[in-house]
């Protein structure tokens, strides 16, 4: 069904007690909400911000196994991760996709290590594998990657694995809770836990939208069951829960630059086995763009915008130019993002060696937190707190749970086989077609909203009328990815992205320049310099 908020604010208003209430929109919350609305459970997830505002827009967009955990030895973690890759494949085939990657072998041992570990993980996917890894001549691996540095090259491993756009599965995970029934709310910010006889039985959450049109009210929500899934900001809550209590989450900042495809003219990736951090750089096609990334920087802050830092732009341009026959710099950036990961706290001195396995807590008042954890892992997470949210809140005899999570052999919305990947409007699936519609009754919609990014208007009217997009920003950065892909391009697009949401959200010149001005507020930290 499609995502009106007004609606949802209804379904709000009306119901007296909900069985889960999710705080948190993220990857995991929105995984939460799949799952129990579909096991039949009144559902509610409210979210601060907008749907994938944090992290789970700010991904290196791959759906893995973690080639990474592999040489770290957390088989556990790989296994897991591989086989969630293969069902994730299955049920959104619209968004998720075989990648090819080559790892370049410049020093003589490079070869049989990385190849013989590469087996190792194809084995380990069984089944559900992408394809089988091959050691590859200096003459293949730079036919595949032709702008490698062919100085010293002896050759390649290519394997493979998945690729995905993050947020766009966010927005199809918020349409298929609410396809099973699920309410699922943007810009609803919780700000206080419901207690009776010290245990939680719901929340306090005020509007966020600053808009005159619309009430800014409180609400008590009463919910048998309230899981945080707030990432970074897990914290928070856990301290609104109890002023006392130790904090979860070790955060780290991973940054991506955005490049031109001229920089790798290829559908095969680049994965660099290690940097000087330890960790690996990818360069990655995406949307017709190069995503490079990504860095490990510990943060002592939550931010809804983390800022990129100049010496992690200058760490990855200096691994890049190490790999490319061009070297790319400052100049060719066209975007760069930032992202925080919530890790769970853990001993290392290092968050690139913190794990990321999923971790779930019980608080005394009842609270269930989840966090770490990847995006390939969400939909195993959410089945994990679910199952211990319906045992401790004793939902058992509701016959409809007793078959357990129905998500593994469950189609994402927008689903749709033989997805042409090339096409420009792929990333809807099933619902392309009603942008055509808007287009067939409006030609003028068919047009781009900037020459340098391939996004329609037709796509501004699509998403205020039908996946909740609120403003300006959700637009160009989550229904879209124009902000990721080319932020000057999207600076330039927002005076007329703002001009077609007002008319069809009937706003007024006020609320258009206050979106203009806030948008190019968050994106001159995306843009290089």
């Amino acid at each position: 069904m499609p995502l009106k908020r007004a609606e949802m604010i209804e379904r709000l208003r009306a119901v007296r007690e909900w069985d889960i209430c999710i705080i948190g929109g993220g990857a995991t919350g929105l995984g939460i909400a799949v799952d129990a609305a579909s096991r039949g459970l009144k559902t509610l997830l409210v979210e601060k911000f907008d749907f994938a505002k944090g992290t789970s827009s700010r991904s290196t967009k791959l759906v893995h196994g973690g080639v990474r955990y592999l040489q770290q030895g957390n088989i556990k973690l790989v296994m897991e991760a591989l086989r969630e890759r293969g069902i994730l494949l299955k049920n959104a085939p619209h968004l998720v996709k075989n990648q090819a990657f080559i790892v370049p072998n410049y020093k003589w041992w490079e070869g049989p290590y990385y190849g013989i570990g590469l087996k190792v993980y194809d084995w380990m996917a069984g089944s559900l594998g992408f394809g089988p890894s091959e050691f590859l001549s200096k003459e293949q691996t730079l036919a595949l990657a032709p702008t490698l540095d062919p100085e010293g090259l002896r050759g390649g491993v290519l394997y493979h694995d998945g690729q995905f756009d993050d947020a766009r599965l966010a927005i199809h995970l918020a349409m298929s809770a609410a396809d099973h029934g699920a309410t699922v709310i943007n810009y609803m910010n919780v700000e206080g836990l419901l207690k009776a006889n010290g245990k939680i039985y719901g929340v306090i959450a005020k509007e966020m939208l600053d808009d005159a049109s619309i009430d800014r009210a409180s609400y008590e929500i009463k919910a048998k069951a309230v899981i945080n899934a707030t990432g970074v900001f897990t914290d928070s809550i856990l301290k609104m829960d109890d002023a006392k209590a130790e904090s979860l989450v070790t955060m780290s900042q991973g940054i991506h630059i955005v490049l031109d495809r001229e920089f790798l003219p290829s559908d095969t990736a680049i994965l660099i086995p290690r940097t000087n951090d330890k960790r690996v750089l990818f360069a990655v096609p995406w949307h017709n763009k190069i995503i490079v990334g990504t860095t490990d920087t510990p943060v002592d802050h939550a931010s809804a915008e983390p800022i990129p830092l100049k010496e992690e732009i200058e760490f990855i341009l200096h691994h890049i130019q190490k790999y490319l026959a061009k070297d790319p710099g400052r100049s060719d950036i066209r975007s760069v993002f930032a992202g925080l990961r919530p890790l769970v706290r853990g001993q290392s001195k290092s968050t690139a060696a913190l794990s990321r396995d999923h971790h779930i807590t019980i608080s005394g008042s009842e609270l269930i937190t989840i966090t770490g954890g990847k995006w390939t892992t969400y939909r195993k997470m959410a089945e994990d707190v679910l199952e211990i949210a319906i045992h401790k809140i004793g939902f058992e005899d509701i016959d409809s749970l007793a078959t357990g999570s129905k998500t593994k052999d469950l189609p994402i919305h927008g689903y749709k086989e033989a997805t042409d990947f090339n096409s420009p409007l792929y990333y809807y699936g099933a619902d392309e077609q009603g942008i055509q519609t808007i287009i067939n009754d409006d030609k003028t919609l068919g047009e781009k909203i900037h020459p340098s990014l391939p996004f329609l208007k037709a796509e501004i009217i699509w998403g205020v009328r039908n996946e909740m997009c609120m403003r300006v920003e959700d637009f160009l950065s989550r229904r879209t990815r124009a902000l990721l892909l080319d932020a000057q391009a999207a600076i330039e697009s927002a005076p007329m992205v703002a001009e077609i949401m007002v008319r069809e959200m009937q706003k007024d010149e006020n609320w258009m320049q206050n979106q203009i001005a806030s948008f190019r507020s968050v994106a001159r930290n995306y843009l290089p310099n």
